[in-house]
């Protein structure tokens, strides 16, 4: 995997972003030492990001396609009004487990929907709407998440989806993780009816919104 920023400098940007709620804090370190794919948390600097995302476009309906343990869903629903509601789709009941034990110790988890099944199918039972649509689940249905959440969007919504760099991988793709991704980059490149633009942030950053031109 190739290394996008020195470990010294993104200890540095992390000591330069936001702190954290001790909670969260707490959630990373239980993610980190008791989980294998520890890997997949989105960690302080993307968890900001996010949080400054809702901010900014003061978006009150989020879906989330992949909680894992429920670190990103946190950073976002903290920014949300009190009648925000984010609702966050996963299959590994075992994640799902400690996600919902730490939503019950934030003053923002009932803003939480949690979601336990496919998303395709969570996705297909929605109404559109959503401000913010955040992407961070299984990579070979990529390319269909980001097909209904265009359908699901509100007008000047955005969708943020991570990992569209894949370690360096998409330069030349190998296996069939590396081709989806690679494929959905270019799917997004063509894509007419949408503005968008891929960020080196972490393992990449895509965001996507409707060309409202």
């Amino acid at each position: 995997m190739l290394t996008f920023v020195p470990q010294e400098i993104e200890d540095y940007s992390i000591q330069h972003t936001s702190k954290l709620p001790g909670y969260l804090t707490d959630l990373m370190e239980l993610t980190k030492t008791t989980r294998d794919d520890s890997m997949m948390l989105s960690g302080p600097i993307e968890g900001t990001f996010l949080q400054l995302l809702v901010i900014c476009t003061r978006a009150k309906r989020i879906l989330e396609i992949g909680t894992f343990t429920g670190f990103s869903a946190q950073m976002m629903a903290a920014a949300l009004p009190k009648d925000g509601q984010i609702i966050t789709c996963d299959i590994d009941s075992e994640t799902a487990e400690i996600a919902n034990e730490y939503f019950l110790k934030s003053e923002h988890g009932f803003k939480i929907d949690q979601k336990l099944g496919p998303a395709l199918e969570t996705m297909a039972s929605l109404e559109s709407g959503f401000d913010i649509i955040f992407i961070d689940a299984d990579k070979e249905n990529y390319s269909s998440y980001y097909e209904r959440s265009l359908e699901l969007l509100s007008d000047r919504g955005m969708i943020v989806i991570d990992n569209v760099l894949w370690g360096g991988r998409v330069l030349n793709p190998q296996d069939d993780t590396d081709k989806a991704i690679a494929s959905l980059n270019e799917r997004i490149k063509n894509d007419s009816r949408i503005k968008h633009v891929m960020l080196p942030i972490r393992d990449g950053v895509m965001l996507v919104t409707h060309d409202v031109n």
